[in-house]
């Protein structure tokens, strides 16, 4: 068996001297495309949904719109990411007729469309928690229902579920490790081609650990920073 010394030299032929950084690098670029645009993507899909979610139901359409919604979420909540990836690359696409080279952009999708049935009920949550007095205030200087929502009740709520939308930010980033089902070369398959060579992926893995570790941290660091300057602008 090869000691970690030696792991270790082949490790950075590998990673250095034969430039498998660069793969790194790209693999990273990837990684955060999908985790930050599908996250995006989540929260414009979220916040209409838990806007929808939270109308009066005194009239039909409404009724019907919150219907829609709960379906929605129950189907992408309903089936594992790995799942919705494959159906949505090897099944709808060719089924309409669409051919797509990279997988990417419908990792994109993907992770956006499911991003969006959570992220519906953290806001959901976020916007329950503000006092419906900011509502009838609203209403009072003669808004509508929805610009009083859109410009008094979610950037409230927004405040209050930062924390939350730091998580699913987090949970995006480490999901992000099985688009490789959909040929996308992201941070896991990079350093995976690493250890190919030698079929050793002792070091590859553990750096590839270490690369989501500090990740996630400096993640959290930057919630904690945006949530300490809101709670400095509240004063």
């Amino acid at each position: 068996m090869n000691s970690f010394s030696e792991m270790w030299n082949e490790f950075i032929k590998q990673f250095i001297t034969l430039r498998g950084y660069v793969n790194v690098l790209n693999g990273l670029w990837a990684t955060l495309q999908i985790a930050v645009l599908g996250l995006l993507i989540g929260i414009v899909i979220g916040t209409l949904i838990a806007v929808v979610r939270v109308m009066p139901k005194y009239k039909l359409m409404p009724r019907i719109l919150d219907k829609i919604c709960v379906c929605y979420i129950e189907l992408f909540r309903g089936k594992p990411m790995v799942v919705q990836l494959l159906i949505g690359y090897w099944v709808l696409l060719p089924t309409m007729g669409i051919t797509v080279n990279a997988g990417v952009p419908v990792a994109i999708i993907v992770f956006g469309l499911n991003s969006g049935a959570y992220v519906s009920e953290i806001m959901r949550g976020g916007i329950n928690s503000v006092d419906s007095g900011q509502m009838e205030a609203g209403r009072a200087v003669g808004l509508t229902y929805s610009t009083a929502m859109l410009k008094i009740i979610v950037p409230q709520a927004v405040k209050n579920i930062l924390p939350t939308l730091g998580n699913e930010f987090i949970v995006l980033i480490k999901e992000t490790s099985i688009v490789s089902f959909i040929a996308v070369t992201d941070l896991y398959k990079s350093f995976k081609h690493l250890g190919d060579p030698t079929y050793n992926y002792t070091v590859p893995y553990l750096m590839l650990a270490l690369t989501y570790l500090v990740m996630v941290l400096l993640i959290s660091w930057g919630v904690r920073i945006l949530e300490a300057k809101l709670k400095k602008s509240e004063r």
